[in-house]
């Protein structure tokens, strides 16, 4: 059976104040780096940090071989003696993240070890380097850890973080994640497929890209929580996902694709052989709905928007990978910009791409990520 050591830790600089965490898997033969992770928090106490450490290092390992054996190093003997039983978690924030932790491997594959600070620097450097990197408004970044010569690093210098931190005065901003769903049948005939029509299963090559995406997500470590669309295609990918990083999917249907009504399975140019009229309505106007009943692009933002405040809301301060579809991505992105409706149509999204947007407390909003398929090559 594969063995694992975890090595984590977090740090906060006011306790409260600005917090950070950090965790790494090791080999346990050899002491080879197989994963890092680390992420700024916001405005959080010293304790939230450690469990979140031990949270993300155990989610990384997880992603590894969810079969796992795992010994757990921390020089945090609240949470060491917690996790085990020796103390209970009075907290209700800390039982909650205890419980979190707990659910990840059986217990019986878990053996925590309480360890001196010296010898968890590992853990404790990388937890420097996310509170660094958000004292600067950053998000912190494999490639330019001091760890950066690791394998961990290695594999992820070529990609965009994704856990990204805000400026301490903020607080950690809530995170989108947003991903399209893997090709079905009709990607690439490039048909019209929405909330109104057949609602296909992922193809093979669908299915092996929502693998890749799994594999390149448990490596970076910082989803928190998966939320999807209620097609099919977008549920499978979000369960190949969730089965790599060991979450729940919650079902959202605000984020279900554009009612296309009689377009549905027809590929542009029969739209525009069969209803030239219409079509040019639609192309000229985000208040004209597609020939049928379906929705305009007025009405799906509208639904999209409401989507986006209750899973703000629901997930505050969290990175949430939402597995949605063409229109509400792009949509979300025009909103985070402050693009006019046209800008719709000048967006180029692939199928099984990541974008990103970061939501902040005080309303605004940056995008951070468009369209990355580098996991995919």
């Amino acid at each position: 059976m594969t063995a694992y050591d975890v090595e984590a830790g977090g740090g906060s600089r006011g306790n409260p104040g600005p917090a950070g965490y950090g965790a790494v898997v090791l080999d346990p033969g050899t002491g080879e780096t197989l994963a890092e992770t680390a992420e700024y928090l916001g405005t959080a106490g010293g304790n939230v940090a450690e469990y979140r450490g031990l949270i993300a290092g155990l989610r990384a390992a997880h992603a590894l071989d969810p079969a796992a054996e795992v010994r757990v190093r921390m020089d945090s003997r609240l949470v060491v003696e917690q996790m085990t039983g020796g103390w209970r978690v009075h907290h209700p924030e800390l039982r909650a993240l205890a419980e979190e932790a707990a659910g990840i491997f059986p217990p019986e594959r878990v053996v925590y070890v309480w360890v001196p600070r010296e010898r968890n620097r590992h853990a404790a450097r990388l937890a420097d380097e996310a509170m660094d990197a958000g004292a600067r408004g950053e998000a912190w970044d494999p490639a330019a850890s001091t760890a950066a010569g690791s394998p961990a690093a290695a594999a992820g210098a070529s990609r965009p973080a994704v856990g990204w931190g805000s400026a301490p005065d903020l607080g950690a901003p809530t995170t989108f994640l947003l991903l399209r769903h893997g090709e079905t049948a009709l990607t690439p005939q490039k048909r019209f497929s929405g909330s109104g029509g057949s609602d296909p299963e992922l193809s093979a090559a669908g299915r092996r890209q929502a693998a890749a995406v799994a594999t390149a997500l448990a490596a970076r470590g910082t989803v928190q929580d998966i939320v999807s669309s209620p097609l099919r295609r977008c549920r499978e990918t979000a369960g190949a996902v969730a089965d790599r990083l060991g979450l729940g999917v919650t079902v959202e249907d605000g984020l279900r694709e554009t009612d296309f009504g009689a377009w549905e399975g027809l590929t542009f140019a029969e739209v525009r052989e069969r209803y030239r009229d219409d079509l040019d309505a639609w192309l000229a106007s985000p208040g004209a709905a597609p020939t049928g009943g379906g929705e305009s692009f007025t009405a799906v933002g509208e639904r999209v928007e409401a989507a986006r405040r209750r899973l703000v809301e629901r997930h505050a301060g969290r990175t949430v990978l939402v597995v949605t579809h063409v229109t509400p991505i792009k949509t979300l992105v025009r909103l985070a910009l402050g693009a006019p409706p046209e800008s719709l149509f000048r967006m180029e999204l692939s199928p099984a791409a990541t974008s990103a947007v970061a939501y902040y407390a005080d309303g605004n909003a940056s995008v951070r990520l468009f369209n990355d398929t580098s996991y995919l090559t």
